[in-house]
Order: structure tokens, then C-alpha cells, then sequence
């Protein structure tokens, strides 16, 4: 059990133990990340990875909530955000996305407080920005209340938050989409920040950022790849920097795991994901949901076999690894020979070269 003891993943060993468990376009400004780098997003560009996550979720579920709409990044999500907010930056984010205390604005009463001398009257009856005279923009993108109410039922029917990562960062995605904006086209990208703001000083501020973290390396394939398939690789990578845990991971994020690997980490104590785990999480964005065990996702989709190599995966694809017990480890395959895994006990989700020993084939379950 050599290897199993190196990779760690909830897999070989649990078979024996407890049973099977139960089953971007980038936008033309900010350029083409390149799919083989491991830069770890959230950790590089100074992002939570909770906020992370919530700028992925947006920007995926632009396709159905916008379908219209073409180019949505999470890199411009964060872009907003970090020029708004420098990412809800002394907040607590709770695992439901709550932002505690909320995000304020200067009070907008005219004063020139926060650069406005035009009062904004209350609109919301102090129900997010907790004033009943006048209005303060609100959460870590800093909507006005009434903005925020037009967006509202679309984000989360009756129960929207301003001060919520998700519902911000969806609302944010939707009104710069507008009524089916085509961001790849630089004058209509330029317009949707402009709108967020009417300066121009602004508009090259946050696409500055956007265009920085994109270079950070986003890892997500462009051309013919689909918006599916890239979605999976942005919500792995969201989790980059998360610890790994034994057992840890789900559809809807980290979790604590279980015990125990076989070096001893007992995953009960540690948030984060193992290797399946984070598997189980990535397609869930996308309406994918695997089995838990690592061995079970092989047998999903397209079977890539170890006989066709590497250079036989595309974006998207999982790549598994084996000895003699079965199958152990698995990644997801992000181009240019790398993997987006979670790795070992003590390591963190992270990118990493497509492991030459033990390599097992892969599993297309995207096209």
C-alpha cells in the first residue's frame, strides 16, 4: 500500500474498511491564461478562497441565469470586487457566503462623504444598509440597494442578500451581462464597467486587476473547450490553497472527512478535500454528480486508456492512478501535462504535473 499511503485519497483502502460510499470565455482584454501553469490563484492574487468560489459559481451560472450574455469571467467578478471591497477584505465569510459585518458605503446624504455631494434618499428602508434616511451602497461590490432589489429574485427568489458572497457576485455578473452584452468585444466590455461606475480611471483600474488574474494563471483552457468543461477547472481551482482531508469534500464544498489514512490523519479534524472529493465538487457545478470513490469515477464517462498516454487527455478529463490494489488518486486534467489535485495529507489542493509512475488512464465525462 505504498502509494496509497503517498496519495492518500479516500479509495483502495475504504473499499475494505466501510464499504462503497454512495455514489470561461476569457474576456478579450484580459487576455488567454496559459492552461499549463500552477500558479495558485487564490493564494497569489490575495483572494479568499470563499470569495473564490463565489465568483466561479457566478460566472458559471451566467449560461442559464443570462444566456444571452457572452464572456462572463470570474476574473472581472473579481476585478469589481477587489477595486470595491479588496475582496471583503477584514470580514468573516461564513460557508454559506454571509459577510459578517456587512460591507457599508459612506452614508449618501450629500456631504461629500466618499466623494458624493448628490443625496440618495432611503430606498430600502434600512433593511441592507440599516439606514431608513438615506442610501449606502452595500456588500463587497457595493451595489445601491435599490440596483441590488432589481436583481434580486433573479439571484435567490425571496431570500437575497446583498451582504451574501454568492448572491453579490451573481448579481454583480448579471448587470454587467446587461440585456446580452458581448464582453469579449472590448468597446462592450469597457461600456458594462463603465456602467458600474462612470469613470474611466475606474474602468482601466478593474480590468487591470481582471487582466492580473488572469495571469496569475486561471488554468482554464480556451478555443474550442466547452463552457462546461471550463467551469469544472475554474471551481477546482477555486478550492486551490484548501487543505487536505481524509474523507473531506462534497458537492457543495469542503467538508470534514473521516478516520483515518493510513500514515494517521484523521480527517475529522481538517476542512478541506481529498482527492475524489474534490472531484465530487468540481462537476457538481455543472450538474455532474460522481460517485465518491475514486475507483467508482473511473468507470464514468469516456475511458481514456493508459495505453494512449498523456498527450490522449483534454481539458476537463479526470486522470487516475494505480498499483496492485486498484486504483488510488485522481486529478483533473487541466492541459499542457498538468492536474489539479488534492494530494496528500499536509498538502493543499493545488496544480502539479500529471504523475509519470502509477498513471492509469483517464475518464471523459465533459465534452
Amino acid at each position: 500500500m505504498k502509494r496509497l499511503r503517498k496519495a492518500g485519497c479516500l479509495g483502495v483502502l475504504l473499499l475494505f474498511t466501510v464499504g462503497l460510499l454512495p455514489a470561461l470565455a476569457v474576456l478579450s482584454e484580459i487576455g488567454s491564461p496559459d492552461p499549463g501553469t500552477t500558479a495558485p490563484v487564490a493564494a497569489v492574487g490575495g483572494i479568499p478562497p470563499r470569495m473564490m468560489a463565489a465568483y466561479v459559481r457566478a460566472s458559471g451560472l451566467v449560461s442559464t441565469k443570462a444566456p444571452t450574455c457572452k464572456g462572463m469571467s470570474w476574473q472581472l467578478i473579481a476585478g469589481i470586487a477587489k477595486v470595491e471591497s479588496d475582496h471583503a477584505s477584514g470580514h468573516a465569510i461564513a460557508d454559506d457566503g454571509l459577510i459578517t459585518p456587512a460591507i457599508l458605503g459612506p452614508r449618501l446624504d450629500g456631504s461629500g462623504s466618499g466623494g458624493n455631494t448628490t443625496p440618495v434618499r432611503d430606498t430600502d428602508g434600512g433593511k441592507w444598509d440599516g439606514d431608513t434616511q438615506y442610501d449606502r451602497a452595500v456588500g463587497p461590490t457595493q451595489f445601491l440597494p435599490a440596483t441590488f432589489a432589481a436583481y434580486a429574485d433573479r439571484v435567490r427568489p425571496g431570500g437575497a442578500n446583498p451582504n451574501n458572497a454568492d448572491d453579490e457576485s451573481l448579481a454583480t455578473a448579471l448587470y454587467l451581462c446587461g440585456d446580452g452584452r458581448d464582453l469579449t468585444d472590448n468597446d462592450q466590455l469597457r461600456k458594462a464597467v463603465y456602467s458600474y461606475n462612470n469613470s474611466q480611471a475606474y474602468v482601466d483600474e478593474v480590468l487591470r486587476w481582471a487582466r492580473q488574474y488572469s495571469e496569475l494563471g486561471s488554468g482554464a483552457p480556451s478555443g474550442d473547450t466547452s463552457d462546461k468543461v471550463k467551469q469544472v477547472i475554474a471551481a477546482a481551482q477555486s478550492q486551490f490553497g484548501v487543505p487536505y482531508s481524509w474523507g473531506g469534500g462534497d458537492a457543495s464544498g469542503p467538508t470534514t472527512g473521516q478516520c483515518c489514512t493510513p500514515g494517521g490523519q484523521d480527517g475529522r479534524t481538517v476542512k478541506g478535500f481529498d482527492c475524489s472529493g474534490l472531484m465530487v465538487y468540481a462537476f457538481a457545478t455543472v450538474g455532474v454528480h460522481l460517485p465518491r470513490v475514486a475507483a467508482d469515477q473511473a468507470r464514468v464517462g469516456q475511458r481514456i486508456p493508459a495505453s494512449a498516454g498523456v498527450s490522449a487527455l483534454k481539458p476537463g478529463d479526470m486522470v487516475f492512478f494505480a498499483n496492485a490494489d486498484g486504483i488510488y488518486h485522481v486529478g483533473l486534467y487541466i492541459g499542457g501535462g498538468q492536474m489539479i489535485n488534492a494530494p496528500k495529507p499536509g498538502d493543499v489542493v493545488k496544480a502539479a504535473a500529471v504523475w509519470t509512475y502509477d498513471y492509469a488512464g483517464g475518464a471523459r465525462v465533459l465534452t
